[in-house]
Formats: structure tokens, sequence, C-alpha cells
């Protein structure tokens, strides 16, 4: 990036931090605290599109209210996907409770988030809908930061934050991960 690149505007590959509240059927249901905004990649995909390409081109200290329709939020929600297994097959470790989140790999090697919606006698009904699936969103947003990412950032496509000590978990871009040899890694790299 160049060194008279505007580092003032929400553009492709720079660091955005982002304040923000979100709101589902009227009720506030996520907030940044004060003070402690969310940062990500912008053209990552590291938020929904829809808040993404609404916040693009957006200064340092701009304020604005964000309608985020399902499809480009988490998606419609699917009739379809839902799977019973039965009860002998799950894993022994994971409580059997209506709402516990669990990772499933599917037959391709993708893993993918699923929620236990049923417990029964004999199966467990698991859920592959986000739980915001179907829903409009609506965010108050205010940019508070913008800067250049780091080469690494860039090849990785998420944040990379310094103030963590070896061995500790960190956040990249929303994802949990752990340090490998006093970097952070994330489990898609």
């Amino acid at each position: 990036m160049s060194a008279k690149t505007e580092l003032n505007k929400v553009a492709k590959d720079l660091v955005v931090s982002m304040e923000y509240e979100l709101t589902v059927d009227g009720e506030v249901i996520d907030a940044t605290e004060a003070g402690d905004p969310i940062d990500f990649i912008q053209g990552y995909e590291n938020i929904i599109a829809g808040l993404e390409k609404a916040v693009d081109g957006m200064a340092v200290g701009d304020s604005k209210e964000v309608f985020v329709k399902a499809v480009d939020a988490y998606g419609e929600y699917d009739a379809d996907g839902f799977v019973e297994v039965p009860k002998a097959e799950f894993p022994e470790d994971i409580p059997m409770e209506v709402g516990v989140e669990i990772s499933v790999t599917n037959d391709d090697g993708e893993e993918m988030t699923a929620f236990i919606e049923e417990v029964s006698v004999e199966t467990i009904t698991l859920n592959f809908n986000h739980p915001l699936a179907g829903k409009d969103l609506t965010f108050k947003v205010k940019i508070v930061g913008i800067r250049e990412a780091t080469a690494e950032e860039l090849e990785h496509g998420h944040i990379h934050y310094d103030d963590h000590e070896c061995g500790e978990n960190c956040t990249c871009g929303g994802e949990e991960c752990t340090c490998g040899g006093g970097e952070c890694s994330c489990g898609n790299h």
C-alpha cells in the first residue's frame, strides 16, 4: 500500500475498527463494549456480506444504521438443515442437551457447526442452521479506526493480535485459535 493511500475511509485490504449494536426483531441481542470495537479486514468476509458492503467507504467517525436482509446475513432458514443421529453414535464427551453447539465434519472433510435441537430416547436431532438464519438484522455502526493490514494478515485473511502470550487463546476474526511458535495461527491455515 502506498504512503498516499487514504486511511480514513473503509476500503478493501484495510483493518477496520467498528463499534456496533445488533437488533433482531426489535430486541438488542449483541453489541460491542464501550472502547472495545471489533476489528476486521475489509473485503475478506470477516463479517457478514450485507454489513461489509454497507460500511465500505465510510470514514472514521461516521455512524449509520444498516438493515441487512437474511440472505445477506446468515442466509435463509433451511427446513432441511436437520439430521437425526443415533444416540449410540454420539460422542460421549459432548453433553446431550438442547442448545449445545458442536463441530461436525462432513463426508468432504468440511467442518460445520450444528446445535442440538432435540434429544429423544434413541436419537439426537442436530440443527445446521445458524441461530440467526432467516432473520433480518439491524445494525447501528460507528467506524472508530482504520489501519493498514500487515502482509501476514492479508495472506491469512484475518487480524493477528499482538497482545497475547504464546500458549494463550486469542481471537482471529471471530475464530478461536491458539499460538504456535510465537504466532497466532487458526485451524484453517
